[in-house]
């Protein structure tokens, strides 16, 4: 026989399917959807601020307790009106989750305070790249331009809305990557090759960036990012070639990068984005 509270729970759980069903039913809500580790944006993709954002301070929904959410709250308190409106409140929230997240779980591994933060919620002519120092909570270099893949976006210009981790797909992937080494990097545009800096990426957040090494999806300068537009990679965050001399020999070997976009399965389901803040 099932207890009074065992059935009480059975019904709650079932009207909590019902409710989450009819949410998703209406042929007027945007969604996405992952296949395969892609992951899409519907066309009506535009995310409204909340109302404790719409003066610039951010959304913060994490555990009030324990070292990894008071690690959270210490750095978007710092942040607060230092970073530009993003594509969504809780564009850093999730970002410094994931790197508090990632950081306790393998403190052998991010040896250096350097985050590098892009927001693909914002189109390529707005400024979406940060670089933080999360030992002193400060902005070492941002807001500025950051190129997406091309296989994100059908145009040129505008805000990617797809999002892949296959092999071929020329698109960005979303989620927390771990820097590795620097070295010298080559790559074409406009019909010739050019010469920049190139730093590895290990994609720590499962299927849905964890080929990016065998992709050779990394951070690196390009001529057709400059300060005002960034053009279209092969999935790479790129900066521009002098921004990238600086900063990415502060990420190598021991920093992290992490990629948001506004996509609510992805947010609910990367590891690190949804770690539990207790």
């Amino acid at each position: 026989m099932l207890s009074r509270m065992h059935l009480q729970n059975i019904l709650i759980g079932a009207a909590a399917v019902l409710f989450v069903g009819t949410q998703f039913s209406g042929s007027g809500q945007s969604r996405s959807v992952l296949e395969g580790g892609e992951v899409y944006l519907g066309n009506d993709s535009t995310i409204s601020l909340s109302a404790d954002s719409a003066d610039g301070t951010v959304s913060d929904s994490t555990s009030p307790t324990g070292p990894m959410a008071t690690s959270v709250k210490a750095a978007l308190a710092a942040f607060n009106g230092l970073v530009p409106k993003l594509s969504h409140p809780r564009a850093l929230e999730d970002a410094f989750r994931s790197y508090f997240a990632y950081k306790a779980a393998h403190p052998d591994e991010v040896r250096k305070p350097y985050f590098y933060f892009v927001d693909y919620g914002l189109p390529s002519s707005a400024k979406r790249g940060f670089v933080f120092d999360m030992g002193s909570l400060k902005i070492v270099e941002g807001p500025f331009t950051v190129a997406h893949g091309r296989g994100s976006s059908k145009s040129k210009n505008g805000t990617p809305t797809r999002f892949s981790n296959a092999v071929g797909s020329a698109a960005t992937s979303l989620g927390l990557f771990l820097a590795k080494s620097t070295y010298a990097f080559s790559g074409h545009a406009g019909g010739r090759i050019y010469s920049s800096i190139g730093l590895r990426l290990l994609g720590m957040s499962g299927n849905y960036n964890d080929n990016a090494f065998r992709r050779g999806v990394v951070a690196h300068g390009a001529p057709y990012v400059t300060a005002n537009q960034a053009g279209r990679s092969q999935g790479c965050p790129a900066m521009e070639p002098d921004r990238a001399r600086r900063l990415l020999p502060k990420l190598a070997d021991g920093g992290v990068v992490f990629l948001f976009a506004p996509d609510s399965t992805w947010m609910a389901k990367d590891p690190w984005a949804s770690a539990d803040g207790s």
